[in-house]
């Protein structure tokens, strides 16, 4: 089961934090958004593992685009 993490507004990417088959815990920042000025963190809502990075630094991301996918862990 993996779950797709995509972007809740148009943003460009200032830092991505993880990398491809890196573990995340539920509440991990993934990748630091900027959108007027502001740094906004995106979280990991699952415990899991990181399936694929869909976003590089500079990136400018639209409201639904897939930011990363997370390979989710069985609790």
């Amino acid at each position: 089961m993996s779950q797709v993490v995509r972007a809740e507004m148009v943003a460009s990417v200032h830092s991505v934090l993880v990398t491809v088959d890196e573990p995340v815990d539920e509440g991990a920042t993934l990748v630091i958004l900027e959108s007027m000025k502001m740094e906004i963190p995106v979280l990991s809502e699952v415990r899991g593992t990181i399936a694929e990075i869909a976003v590089s630094v500079g990136d400018v991301v639209q409201e639904g685009d897939v930011i990363a996918v997370i390979a989710v862990v069985a609790s």
